[in-house]
């Protein structure tokens, strides 16, 4: 066969393309990749992938490889966990696709207890606001009536507050170990145990910590081995090193496990019978994963989990010693969320997203988090995210100095204003309006359209038009995320909506 274009080609076009990506490998990324420090183990992955290339996991009547490998890998987590033999679970793409089937279980299962038909009421989520946004996604998919309680300036939430939540239209409650925003470990034992008295049943969102937490010392009790905890998520794309997408989703109880599923024998093909979302599934991140766990085994993760706790423990001290920042809360696992320290004279301080973007241009990315006004009245602060990997404590030689440095830049400077960026004209009759659906099902308003929204970003300095041609990423985050803040969500959320899908439009 004649190819259009010789493979090499190919590649080469491809690795010019990955070239202007930010580095997955040596740590200069601190978030989105999880690197072990441990070129063997991406070796290991790459050869497992290869191997199952090929195979699709919609059905394993016909690759029986899929079925082993998905038991190895939830016993495995199952044990790594606590849990015990009446707990069982499915891999799945994602730590998304975990929680989204986690909250679509728990609504089968509180209809059905009370002889309701899908669509004919709306049961209430309960979660704290710093739960991950697969939450709300899972919400507004499966029709239910969010509840989000809010959580102090730490990031931490109250028992008591989120367990005055519960009643008998709560089909689930979330907690997090830890929550992605500010690493503040959710307090499962306390919410466990009054859910179980309410009836109500609860999940563990461990898709960051599940696979380093149980080696991270002196914690409460935070998994399968609380009693009242019915489900738990963890990403083995996370730190368990796998490519992506590959988590896995633990329930207690088979009966309740199968309402997860969708079957169909009601049309003229083959049967469906799906444990996820998705219907053919690669086999590739489940063999990776599969083979990294048999590779490393407890004592592996162990060490690799030992190092990151290192990193995360200088990294903290480090921030902490920089003056006009300070360490949010007290994070747990391998990441942290940094904010400007309002304890000092204003020439003095840092703005967290300016800062940044300052350690951009030492080779270094961070990941900057908008303000967030709670239900309360209360607001979280804007902060800088930082996820902590093994391989972190190899070069944290060159990253406190860039660290420190970028402070040192930036220092004293105000945040960027959003009424300075956006012209008040633009905004007349826009508030309020969005291209998106409002939980209650109704539009608001009217939407806001596609040529509107560019213009609005090219205000806050984004050319839509252009975005993308000059390389990865849009440029500095901290004008962009003043304006998230300053803007109504509907709108802020169209904005981005445009951004990202302006990328992957093609050019003319």
């Amino acid at each position: 066969m004649k190819l259009s274009t010789p493979p090499d080609v190919v590649l080469d076009r491809l690795g010019a393309l990955r070239a202007q990506d930010a580095p997955t490998h040596g740590g200069h990324v601190l978030s989105y990749v999880y690197d072990s420090g441990e070129p063997e183990l991406d070796e290991l992955a790459a050869a497992a992938v290869r191997a199952m290339q090929p195979v699709n996991g919609l059905d394993p009547t016909t690759f029986g490889s899929v079925a082993a490998l998905e038991r190895d890998l939830v016993a495995f987590t199952r044990d790594l966990l606590g849990g015990d033999g009446t707990v069982v679970g499915t891999v799945t793409s994602g730590g998304t696709e975990s929680c989204l089937l986690a909250v679509k279980t728990a609504r089968d299962a509180w209809l059905a207890a009370r002889g309701l038909a899908p669509g004919s009421a709306r049961p209430r989520l309960v979660l704290p606001t710093t739960a991950h946004a697969a939450f709300q996604k899972a919400a507004h998919y499966f029709g239910f009536e969010l509840d989000p309680v809010p959580v102090g300036r730490d990031g931490a939430v109250a028992a008591d507050d989120l367990v005055a939540r519960l009643g008998d239209d709560v089909a689930l409650a979330v907690v997090s170990a830890p929550a992605y925003p500010h690493a503040a470990l959710d307090p499962v034992a306390d919410v466990a145990s009054a859910a179980a008295a309410h009836g109500v049943p609860v999940h563990v969102d461990a898709c960051i910590g599940g696979m380093a937490l149980p080696f991270w010392p002196d914690l409460p009790a935070w998994d399968l081995r609380v009693p009242g905890v019915t489900s738990l998520s963890v990403d083995l794309h996370k730190y368990g090193y796998a490519p992506k997408g590959v988590s896995v989703l633990l329930q207690r109880g088979r009966d309740r496990q199968r309402g997860q599923y969708f079957a169909t024998t009601r049309w003229p093909g083959y049967p469906v019978v799906n444990p996820t979302l998705l219907g053919s599934r690669s086999g590739g991140p489940l063999a990776a994963a599969w083979a990294i766990t048999q590779a490393l085994g407890r004592d592996g993760f162990a060490e690799l989990a030992g190092r990151a706790r290192r990193a995360t423990l200088a990294l903290r001290q480090a921030v902490e010693e920089i003056d006009g920042l300070r360490v949010v809360g007290d994070p747990v696992g391998p990441l942290l969320a940094v904010a400007t320290d309002d304890d000092v004279a204003p020439h003095r301080r840092v703005d967290p997203h300016r800062w940044a973007d300052a350690t951009t241009a030492h080779g270094w990315v961070l990941q900057a988090q908008p303000a967030f006004a709670q239900a309360d009245g209360t607001t979280l602060p804007h902060t800088t995210h930082l996820t902590v990997t093994p391989v972190t404590e190899q070069v944290l030689d060159e990253l406190v100095p860039a660290l420190r440095a970028a402070a040192d830049t930036v220092r004293g400077e105000p945040r960027p204003e959003a009424a300075a960026l956006l012209d008040p004209a633009s905004l007349t009759g826009l508030t309020g309006l969005t291209g998106l659906t409002e939980p209650s099902g109704a539009p608001d308003v009217a939407p806001i359209d596609s040529d509107t929204a560019a213009g609005l970003l090219a205000a806050i300095g984004l050319d839509a038009s252009r975005i993308g041609e000059d390389g990865p990423g849009v440029g500095a985050m901290a004008p962009l995320l003043a304006a998230v803040e300053a803007l109504p969500a509907p709108v802020a959320e169209r904005l981005l909506v445009e951004l990202l899908a302006r990328l992957v439009e093609p050019r003319p």
